[in-house]
């Protein structure tokens, strides 16, 4: 069966890419997820689920500016420049992955004082909620179409096609 690169980065050097591409930041991100509706529902601004909530907010906000450099200098800059892209079902398994990161990075810039500053709690915790929302609708994404086979819109990987007996016109020539 293909892979997307998104699959195939978590399925390569076990178990440290899984744990360092989907485990540390899932964690971290369901941590804020779960501490944030104990916020909402009791509005308690203080305590241990608070600072919970803060220190994970603010560590999967800076992580995922570390996961988002890696990927776009180590995968989507080569992989591009490559043309190497598993049809557009690769291409929106990597992207939405990223783009998950960027509300998480928002709520981190927040808790560090950067931007919102102008909010009262309560308008800090709606844009946390709404950061937490788009996070979850892109990430869920980005996990279902890396999950899904390319070949479903036609990709071949080299290595099948040469068990096919299909050679791409470009290396034609050189099959001789």
């Amino acid at each position: 069966m293909n892979m997307t690169h998104y699959m195939e980065l978590l399925a390569v050097n076990q178990p440290w890419n899984l744990i360092i591409f989907m485990a540390i930041p899932i964690v971290l991100a369901e941590t804020l997820a779960i501490t944030e509706l104990y916020l909402l529902f009791t509005r308690k601004f203080d305590g241990a689920v608070y600072y919970l909530n803060r220190f994970s907010g603010m560590a999967v906000g800076v992580y995922f500016v570390g996961i988002i450099y890696y990927i776009v200098t180590n995968a989507i800059i080569p992989i591009t420049q490559a043309g190497e892209w598993r049809t557009v079902i690769d291409v929106i398994a990597v992207s939405t992955y990223v783009i998950a990161g960027l509300p998480l990075i928002w709520i981190a810039l927040q808790e560090f004082g950067l931007v919102n500053r102008a909010l009262d709690q309560m308008g800090k915790l709606k844009i946390h909620a709404i950061c937490v929302a788009v996070f979850l609708v892109f990430g869920h994404v980005a996990m279902i179409s890396g999950m899904l086979d390319p070949a479903i819109l036609g990709y071949q990987a080299p290595h099948l096609m040469e068990m096919n007996h299909e050679v791409p016109a470009e290396h034609a020539g050189h099959m001789k």
